[in-house]
């Protein structure tokens, strides 16, 4: 079964449509499916659209948040109640066209394990292109997953993906980053993208900055995720360093002059004192991940045999 997780926000308009699409579309090619909308805090009368599509189909399942806790925290809800063996993400705004469902399904079937979507004409306005653009190719410099588009709303991926990774925060964007750290097959495929007739875009700076920020957490969590020292340790040595090496130059100079009144003097004990700090959080991180982690945290198995030793 492949089920389709649709996170919800004042889309009331779009729903029914998009429903009959997702319908037609997987009609046409016999796909078994189920669609669960995550209602993320509505305030209009989404909520009644999605009680009313389940009342009517019975593949149709919803989730109702209290408050709005962010698109990852519905994804993330979504996947937890899915009961199909392939997942697919869809946004609601009818942006994302239902009929590239069945082409994703074709890609995994040919051995990948998440296929990403890839807007190459894209149908909105240009200062929430460009930004996207620049944000993409930044994405693919640091982690070293090159895709076009990594905050495409639609993507497909086995449920081995959605088993092994953690949404939090705004990490639904880095989907198929985290899944490539892990060393799941992403691939991406070029999709339409139609114009907005519904709502208006959630897009802003406050977004894109918060993106950057979740950026360098991915790029913690998949370069030091289980090694905090490394990065910790080092950068507290290098400060530690500096710092003994500018106290040991003083140290020197003070058997011919006076050193109090040098700025070094402060500047080397700030630099002892951040090093010790560092060195410090990096000890208590390897702590934290020696005393929570467990096996799936460590590494990913693709597929194993156990041999049973007859008598």
């Amino acid at each position: 079964m492949l089920s389709i997780i649709i996170p919800v926000l004042n889309e009331e308009a779009s729903l029914r449509e998009l429903h009959a699409e997702i319908d037609a579309a997987c009609a046409a090619r016999g796909i078994e499916f189920e669609i669960i909308f995550v209602d993320d805090g509505s305030s209009d009368g989404s909520w009644n659209a999605i009680h009313d599509l389940a009342n009517r189909d019975n593949r149709v399942r919803g989730i109702r948040f209290r408050r709005n806790f962010g698109k990852a925290a519905a994804l993330s809800a979504g996947m937890q109640i899915a009961r199909g063996k392939v997942l697919c993400m869809l946004d609601a705004d009818l942006q994302d066209d239902p009929r590239e469902i069945p082409k994703f399904l074709d890609k995994l079937n040919e051995g990948c394990d998440v296929v990403n979507g890839w807007k190459r004409r894209r149908n909105d306005p240009w200062h929430k292109v460009f930004p996207s653009r620049v944000f993409n190719r930044m994405v693919s410099w640091l982690t070293g997953l090159s895709l076009h588009d990594h905050n495409c709303g639609l993507k497909c991926f086995r449920r081995e993906v959605a088993e092994e990774i953690r949404l939090y925060g705004e990490l639904h964007r880095f989907i198929p980053v985290l899944a490539h750290a892990r060393g799941f097959k992403v691939v991406e495929l070029e999709v339409n993208h139609r114009p907005r007739k519904f709502g208006h875009t959630k897009y802003g700076v406050r977004r894109f900055l918060r993106g950057f920020l979740d950026l360098l957490t991915v790029k913690f969590l998949i370069g030091f995720g289980q090694r905090p020292q490394h990065v910790l340790g080092a950068m507290g040595l290098v400060f530690f360093a500096l710092g003994g090496c500018g106290l040991a130059y003083l140290a020197v100079l003070w058997f011919f002059e006076s050193i109090g009144l040098r700025p070094l003097l402060a500047y080397s004990i700030a630099a002892l004192l951040l090093g010790g700090q560092l060195l410090s959080l990096g000890f208590l991180a390897e702590l934290i991940v020696a005393k929570t982690g467990h096996d799936p945290d460590h590494y990913s198995i693709a597929e194993r045999t156990d041999l049973v030793q007859s008598d």
